[in-house]
């Protein structure tokens, strides 16, 4: 049944009273000096009835010279003379014809008395049904008024009405329940047994209320978020208890589940966690189309137990399901299930970060004293509140964007609160904030550390100081966890002649992804019309990371792979001080690329571990400045001078610095200045083809020979 709010609860503590008045009035009804007349009149009757019946046979056997002689198995008919049974010697004495005319008396009167006896049972069950219907009539009487009083109340009420009338007939029908209450003394309630919910059924819990859901207490309509979300937990279960090594149940062990909570409003699932139930998904959607809850026990639907049990009507639903989640899940369940479609209309896709612009800049600060309050933590100086909103920017990776998952704010505000706690102070400062951040990473980095410490002991060959052809420092991130971290790479290049190829050694050994082949395969492009658009490009290169031992994906190094080929062809060093990351396009555009900061960061570990002597910098697109949010330690080394960050737009401008030599621009006859890196590029590629021009003739020359001598 459906009742507004509150008013469950009423009917329950309504259902409670009414139980207690009966228990009350219906034995005292049966006490009454009226029933004890009336069950009274009801057996004299019958006693007189059978008196009655007796003594008209004995009157008849009186004129018969016979009497009705009790024994101890009844009633028996015998002669009897001078007022005297006689013995069966003396019966036997008698005339011929008197004995037979007492015979025959005495077997008519004995067929009469023995209907009489067979009526005696007639007129007990007679009198059962006279005291069933006394007993009726005097229940009824005692109960109507509770009943009445509680229908009058409950008028408006149709389910109600239909409830308190099949009530009134069960009370009618089971009134020794209440009876049975006369032999309890005050005071022992306590011992009696006690409801189903308890363990074991009581003579009145059938009439107890079974309140599943009471929103008594809420304002509006419930907004319910079910943290657990499984089939039980959703629909309902039927409880049980054990008795005598059995599992019963009643209706009082029906339990609600989320969608009996949030019935009539609104519930919110989270959707990993709700398809990682089992049978929960497929549950709810049957519930959703069928618009009703119907409690489904996992037990019978497996067919573990075979335990009778209740099956109760369904309920019918009128709620709105909110899924949260990644958007990894909806995409899939948009590919994979066909009602989920149809079931969940309405998407929001929850922007993960937000610009930083003064005005949100200042609501995030909001914010952040807001969350300060909420979790009960210290307050925050401006400092801090700086440095959080700082944070925030490096977790989404760009400088002019904040985090929008305010949980990892959160946890960092709530170490940085104790960091405050330990050394006493009274508000959340800037180094407290660093310190929370610092013991992140530190908890963390290990792996990132033991990759430092290779280099550092040369077990990995990174070169920073000095130039070499041929080889480039290149970099890439590694993601292990929630932690991510820059790896400088030494990526080599050998060049020589050949028919034009550019051999990546990572996508020949399958080292290499797909995308990371892609960026080779533009690099190819790229050095045909840049450098040999009229003539074949007669190279034949080969490109590898060195030390390399898992998959390679990505195009950020092809930039690097690039300057490396154009050093191995131009004959120019590279300088090691220096590392490059970025993509290219086939024109020599430098791209933006991700993780721009933990690689600037790794190749900045690595020489810091070896000093910084103020040559040492790495070349970024200049896209990605925006994207810049570095740690402390490397803007201040920046900023003295001894580490430097170099954008670049285009391949030309990576390979100047690297080489320190101008990449040249073709002069209006198309040529490159001499001596730079361009021309000495373009020269390496003509000399290549004039050679192979050269040894294509030889060999066909001597094919010509060797035919005219066959001939």
């Amino acid at each position: 049944m459906s009742l507004p709010p509150s008013r469950g609860r009423e009917l329950r503590e309504d259902m409670a009273r009414l139980v207690e008045r009966l228990r009350a009035a219906i034995p005292a009804a049966f006490q009454s000096e009226r029933y004890a007349n009336s069950t009274a009149e009801i057996d004299q009757e019958l006693e007189d009835r059978h008196r009655a019946a007796l003594e008209a046979l004995q009157q008849e056997a009186s004129r018969e010279s016979l009497s009705l002689v009790r024994t101890p198995h009844g009633f028996a008919v015998a002669p009897v003379r001078e007022g005297k049974v006689l013995a069966d010697d003396a019966f036997e004495k008698l005339p011929e014809e008197e004995k037979k005319r007492t015979t025959e008396a005495i077997e008519r009167l004995s067929d009469k008395l023995r209907r009489h006896i067979e009526t005696l049972p007639k007129w007990q069950l007679e009198r059962v049904d006279r005291i069933k219907a006394l007993n009726r009539e005097v229940t009824e009487r005692a109960a109507a008024g509770p009943i009445e009083e509680l229908e009058a109340k409950y008028a408006g009420f149709a389910e109600i009405a239909s409830y308190l009338a099949a009530l009134r007939l069960d009370v009618l029908a089971n009134a020794q329940l209440f009876r049975a209450a006369e032999a309890v003394p005050p005071g022992a309630a306590a011992q009696l047994p006690a409801p189903a919910a308890a363990g074991a059924p009581g003579p009145w819990s059938r009439y107890a209320v079974n309140l599943l859901v009471d929103h008594a207490d809420e304002n509006g309509a419930p907004v319910v978020y079910e943290n657990n979300p499984s089939l039980p937990n959703l629909l309902g279960r039927i409880e049980h208890v054990a008795q005598l090594g059995a599992l019963v149940t009643d209706y009082s062990l029906i339990r609600p589940g989320a969608l009996h909570r949030a019935n009539g409003g609104y519930l919110i699932l989270d959707a990993d966690r709700l398809l990682a139930e089992p049978l929960a998904w497929n549950a709810l959607k049957r519930a959703l189309f069928a618009k009703e809850i119907r409690i489904e026990e996992v037990g019978r639907m497996l067919s573990l137990i075979s335990t009778v049990s209740l099956e109760p009507e369904p309920i019918p639903l009128d709620t709105k399901i909110a899924l949260i989640g990644e958007r990894l899940v909806y995409y899939l369940l948009c590919e994979l299930d066909p009602d989920f479609g149809a079931l969940f209309k309405v998407a929001a896709d929850f922007e993960n970060r937000i610009d930083r612009s003064r005005e949100n800049t200042e609501l995030y600060a909001r914010l952040i004293a807001t969350l300060a309050r909420r979790e009960r933590l210290l307050p925050l100086t401006r400092a801090a509140v700086a440095r959080v909103i700082e944070q925030s920017a490096r977790l989404i990776g760009d400088s002019e964007k904040l985090s929008s998952r305010l949980r990892d704010v959160v946890d960092l505000m709530q170490e940085a609160a104790f960091r405050a706690a330990q050394s006493k102070a009274q508000a959340i400062d800037r180094p407290h904030v660093q310190q929370a951040i610092d013991a992140q990473t530190e908890r963390v980095d290990r792996v990132r550390d033991e990759f430092q410490e290779e280099i550092e002991r040369n077990d990995l060959l990174i070169d920073t100081s000095g130039a070499v052809v041929g080889q480039v420092n290149g970099l890439s991130v590694l993601t292990i966890g929630s932690f991510s971290f820059g790896q400088p790479t030494r990526i080599t290049a050998n060049a020589r002649m050949g028919d034009g190829e550019v051999v990546d050694i990572e996508r020949e050994t399958e080292l290499g992804g797909a995308i990371h082949s892609k960026g080779v395969l533009i690099l190819s492009a790229y050095l045909g019309s840049r450098y040999a658009p009229e003539v074949p490009l007669s190279m034949s290169a080969s490109l590898v990371f060195e030390q390399s031992y898992g998959g390679v994906e990505g195009d950020s190094a092809s930039v690097a792979e690039s300057c490396a080929l154009l050093s191995a062809l131009a004959g120019l060093p590279i300088k090691q001080s220096l590392a490059v990351t970025g993509s290219m396009n086939q024109h020599g555009v430098v791209q933006v690329i991700g993780g721009v900061n933990e690689k600037i960061e790794g190749f900045f570990d690595a020489c810091a571990r070896r000093g910084l002597t103020g040559e040492h910098g790495v070349l970024i697109p200049k896209d990605n400045v925006k994207h810049l949010m570095l740690r402390d330690d490397v803007v201040e080394a920046v900023r003295e001078g001894r580490f430097r960050v170099y954008p670049i737009t285009t391949i030309d401008d990576a390979i100047a610095l690297l080489t320190g030599v101008p990449a040249g621009v073709r002069n209006g006859r198309g040529r490159f200045p001499k001596g730079s890196v361009n021309q000495l590029v373009e020269a390496r590629l003509t000399e290549f083809a004039h050679k192979r021009e050269e040894v294509t003739q030889q060999i066909l020359e001597k094919a010509r020979r060797s035919a005219r001598k066959k001939k």
